[in-house]
């Protein structure tokens, strides 16, 4: 089967619209994170007693903070390695982080991993902003 001209012309014109809208959407997102909307979500992990516990070279650490954008600073986040890179820290050996990220929550419960943050809510009962 062979295209028309005006069918190719039609596929672009819907791949572009489609691309043109996925980056407004992305756009809006990084709006919302750059505004500081996680700032209470944030604040409210730190009164459940829910603690970061990460790396400064961890890359998934760091997708861990980009979720809450320029929130990240009120996380409840504990540095984990020396300066050098070389060792641990002795509060995160004393908790016996083994992998980065770690999150602890006031029951104890620990979740390793990269975590979303409905699953944060979820857990610290911390209303996620719409």
């Amino acid at each position: 089967m062979k295209l028309s001209s005006t069918h190719v012309l039609i596929a672009i014109a819907v791949l572009g619209i489609g691309l043109i809208g996925g980056a407004k959407l992305l756009e809006q997102k990084k709006s919302a994170v750059a505004d500081g909307r996680y700032t209470q979500f944030a604040e409210c992990l730190a009164e459940k007693g829910a603690t970061f516990y990460g790396a400064f070279w961890c890359p998934h650490c760091q997708e861990q903070k980009a979720l809450f954008g320029d929130a990240a600073s009120k996380l409840p986040y504990v540095e984990c390695s020396t300066a050098d890179k070389s060792a641990q820290t002795q509060i995160c050996i004393d908790k016996k982080i083994t992998s980065y990220p770690t999150w602890i929550l006031a029951d104890g419960q620990i979740l390793n991993g990269a975590i979303s943050l409905a699953e944060l809510s979820e857990k610290t009962t911390c209303e996620l902003p719409l």
